[in-house]
């Protein structure tokens, strides 16, 4: 077994707080990705899973054992880098068999596990060659390899696809959940991308301010964010937020009522802008057009609802034009409603 527990973690950096008591269970062979901004925390959690920093409190638990307090080499985890850190002076084949060397395996289940490892990363073709005549893209796929070919119980990834351009960066994503999924490696993925958390990973903890503001399947944290600031940070466009009055437990904007999850209060409304839709007749929530962009599959329009800054995605075909005033639809069961004062999602109703 190799789940991974992470139990009341959190680490101070003299008077600043990295990790605030952050808590986090990993099942055996599930890839969950830590997403969020620069300095939100989540590479610090990353190095103290990995044993490169110390918290300042709470413990690391893999597969059963408390490793709070081990050396890295003796948590049974493999890590990959933002940077390729392959060695320029060894062949491919010497760059992946590095870590089994240093573990004393024999010459015959050395080659066996690099031919596995490569294999699986579609490099067996290159293990006689130097780093210096691969592309960034295989480079890449020799760390990978080098990390899997250990059999980790644990596999640790910092943002290892960032320094590639955005074609390479979708062909190895495909390669990566492929290869993970067939290796069944508990993995541990950190990204400040949410294309990359969303698609690669079982379960996305979205990290903010030195917490989880999140955990959930990419799909949850999608259409149901917990907080403003996950319904901001995920999706492309963001989330919109309105700010609206309930009156006797409803919203009116425009022509449109909508039910509100409280009776009388002030709050936001949270709309995915693909789930608004143009009305035939231009009833509904008013929405004044200010910029259309064609993006190929859809048009983005960017304007105004009730004063305030919103995105709407509609099919290529739509006629709009910049100036008008449109209708817009809703699915009510698509909305998130946001108690304005903490940010926080308010329960559906």
């Amino acid at each position: 077994m190799a789940d991974i527990v992470i139990d009341r973690v959190a680490k101070s950096f003299g008077d600043f707080q990295a990790l605030k008591e952050v808590s986090l269970s990993v099942g055996d062979g599930e890839f969950v990705a830590l997403l969020g901004p620069s300095g939100c925390g989540k590479t610090t959690l990353l190095r103290i899973i990995a044993g490169l920093e110390t918290q300042s409190s709470g413990r690391v638990v893999i597969g059963g054992r408390d490793v709070s307090g081990l050396a890295p080499r003796e948590r049974g985890l493999a890590m990959v880098f933002q940077n390729y850190a392959v060695f320029p002076h060894m062949t491919v084949f010497e760059n992946i068999a590095f870590g089994l060397r240093m573990q004393k395996v024999g010459q015959v289940e050395v080659k066996r596990q690099v031919d596995r490892a490569a294999a699986l990363l579609h490099i067996d073709q290159y293990l006689d060659r130097y780093p210096a005549k691969l592309s960034g893209g295989q480079r890449q796929r020799v760390a990978v390899a080098r990390a899997l070919a250990v059999q980790p119980a644990v596999l640790l990834m910092d943002e290892p696809l960032s320094n590639l351009d955005a074609l390479l960066r979708l062909e190895m994503r495909t390669e990566l959940k492929a290869v993970l999924r067939e290796a069944g490696t508990t993995t541990i993925y950190v990204t400040h991308d949410q294309t990359e958390a969303m698609g690669l990973a079982d379960r996305i903890a979205v990290m903010y301010g030195g917490r989880i503001d999140q955990i959930g399947t990419p799909l949850e944290v999608y259409a149901t964010p917990a907080t403003r600031f996950v319904g901001g940070f995920i999706g492309n466009p963001p989330m919109n937020f309105i700010k609206v009055k309930a009156s006797g437990g409803q919203i009116r904007v425009g022509s449109a009522s909508l039910p509100a999850p409280v009776r009388d209060a002030e709050i936001d409304l949270g709309l995915r802008g693909e789930d608004a839709a143009l009305s035939a007749d231009g009833s509904g929530i008013p929405f004044d057009v200010r910029v259309v962009e064609p993006m190929g599959s859809h048009l983005l329009l960017t304007g105004a609802i009730e004063g305030q800054l919103a995105r709407i995605v509609t099919p290529p075909t739509a006629r709009v034009q910049a100036g008008e005033r449109v209708g817009l639809t809703v699915d009510p069961s698509r909305l998130t409603w946001i108690d304005a004062a903490t940010g926080r999602a308010i329960a559906r109703t």
